[in-house]
């Protein structure tokens, strides 16, 4: 800091003014801290664009839906793309074992897959955080008690305790959320718990008990900004396991009713006729693998993006 002393009026006066120095700049925001790193990897923007699509098609299904999902046309039953010989014209993506356009299904499938994966992620968020932070915080027995319930339900395969309950219960989209939420909070849980161990004892928590904060205004005001990074990461790699889960109780015909289009239905019902109608399984399978590897990719970038050693 400098100090310039002017001289102003008549001799006897004088006023003394400090010169503060030019501001820093400012420290970009975290959204052109993204929007940078994203433009140094082009897996993760080709990734990001799918994504982006996918959802799309899901949101706006009815309106780019060139045929009604569930219309049945047995005359031109198991007709191939468009771009094979014997195709039937206005079927992009051909027709099934009923005559229902596989592209509409797929179209319409995208709504299914991608509200169970973001509801059933959300589920299983609110709870595994609630349970992290809580045991994270006080430790003690009811630390104990439910991490050992998290290893306890980690032994069971994830699928199989689904497909127990899904069995027990009557076969509905909300039943298979509530399923898969329930089954999916042990990794929010442990990561969650792991992260609010180190951030109890730091000095920003120990200065809000000074200042009269009690236990849950510490854990809302001061904790939870600290979990946000970790907590959006585990939850986009989620989403893409939901699906597949999804899929996976739709495959079996024990998720999602059958007269609700799903990718994991169609792959199902594709798979007696792998040899002679190839594209009613490969196109709802490619929408599974293109959905998830793009989730993931966005995944890792959004870890690479929170971990401040990533980029600089």
């Amino acid at each position: 800091m400098t100090i310039d002393s002017v001289v102003a009026g008549t001799p006897d006066e004088t006023e003394t003014t400090i010169a503060l120095p030019s501001t820093a700049p400012r420290q970009q925001s975290g959204w052109r801290s993204f929007l940078k790193a994203l433009r140094k990897n082009v897996v993760a923007q080709i990734a990001l664009g799918i994504l982006v699509l996918v959802v799309l098609v899901g949101i706006f299904a009815p309106l780019i839906s060139p045929f009604d999902p569930a219309a049945q046309d047995l005359i031109h039953r198991l007709k191939p793309p468009i771009w094979v010989p014997g195709a039937l014209p206005g079927h992009i993506l051909g027709t099934d074992d009923l005559g229902r356009d596989v592209l509409s299904r797929i179209i319409y499938g995208t709504r299914v897959s991608l509200l169970v994966g973001v509801a059933a992620t959300v589920l299983s968020g609110v709870i595994g955080t609630v349970i992290g932070v809580v045991c994270g915080f006080y430790r003690g027995k009811i630390d104990a008690l439910f991490m050992r319930l998290a290893d306890i339900q980690l032994a069971f395969p994830t699928i199989l305790l689904a497909l127990v309950v899904v069995v027990v219960l009557a076969p509905s989209l909300w039943v298979v959320i509530v399923v898969l939420g329930l089954n999916g909070w042990m990794s929010y849980a442990r990561v969650i718990r792991s992260e609010v161990l180190s951030l109890r004892s730091r000095d920003f928590v120990t200065a809000a008990r000074a200042i009269g904060d009690n236990d849950v205004q510490i854990m809302f005001r001061h904790i939870r900004p600290n979990i946000l990074a970790p907590l959006a990461t585990i939850g986009t790699l989620q989403v893409a396991a939901m699906i597949v889960a999804e899929a996976s109780l739709s495959y079996l015909g024990l998720g999602v009713p059958p007269t609700i289009p799903t990718w994991g239905g169609m792959l199902a019902e594709g798979q007696l006729y792998i040899a002679t109608a190839w594209w009613i399984a490969v196109f709802s399978g490619l929408a599974i693998v293109l959905t998830t590897l793009s989730i993931n990719v966005t995944g890792d970038m959004l870890r690479d993006f929170a971990d401040p050693k990533a980029y600089r």
